[in-house]
């Protein structure tokens, strides 16, 4: 009959000095992550930050002179304002950069030379006033100009858009792209604008 074996009790390793410290360290980051998003969370709620917004507030058509040769020569003016909306940030502008065009053809391009900033709840307003080269019109565009006249109204399409970022707090910097697609409408008879809502705001 075989001796009964003996059972011999061996501990488990010792778990090194740097596992310990390395679990401690990822315990601490997991801790810091979840404060700091319960801060910028309370912080949006309380602040509540709204996107800045460029639009147009103003336009005259001062000059729409078209001869029968089909060579068309404008003169345009157009107010750009900057919004910003927030009570709590200033909001920062950049690359600020909008294109006119006339009947598929780019006769403008409307920007700034350099960044701006906007105050709190605040706004500021850029008057641009173009006066077009010569534009010769192909037989096609020569029949819309004539369409357009007889029924006092011409229609722009302004494109582009702007860069905004606002900075507040713990919240750090956000920044946004503000964006314009719209048409602007004049009466050439008086160059009066037909105001329509011409605004990077989301509907």
């Amino acid at each position: 009959m075989a001796p009964p074996q003996r059972l011999i009790y061996r501990p488990p390793p010792r778990t090194h000095f740097l596992w310990w410290c390395a679990a401690i360290l990822c315990s601490l980051l997991s801790i810091a992550v979840i404060i700091a998003g319960i801060v910028i969370f309370v912080g949006y709620l309380v602040i509540h930050p709204r996107v800045p917004v460029i639009s147009v507030v103003d336009a005259h058509l001062l000059h729409f002179n078209y001869d029968g040769a089909g060579v068309l020569v404008t003169q345009i003016n157009i107010v750009v304002r900057s919004q910003n909306d927030n009570m709590k940030a200033h909001a920062g502008f950049s690359n600020f950069n909008l294109e006119l065009f006339f009947d598929g053809i780019r006769i403008a391009v409307l920007s700034t030379a350099a960044p701006y900033e906007v105050k709190k709840n605040s706004s500021v307003d850029f008057n641009y006033d173009y006066t077009s080269d010569p534009i010769p019109l192909s037989p096609e565009q020569m029949e819309d100009v004539d369409a357009f006249l007889k029924e006092d109204e011409v229609r722009f399409d302004l494109k582009g858009g702007v860069r905004a970022r606002w900075r507040v707090g713990v919240l750090g910097s956000v920044g946004f792209l503000c964006s314009l697609n719209c048409q602007l409408h004049f009466h050439p008879a008086n160059g009066t604008y037909i105001s329509r809502r011409c605004s990077s705001r989301a509907k």
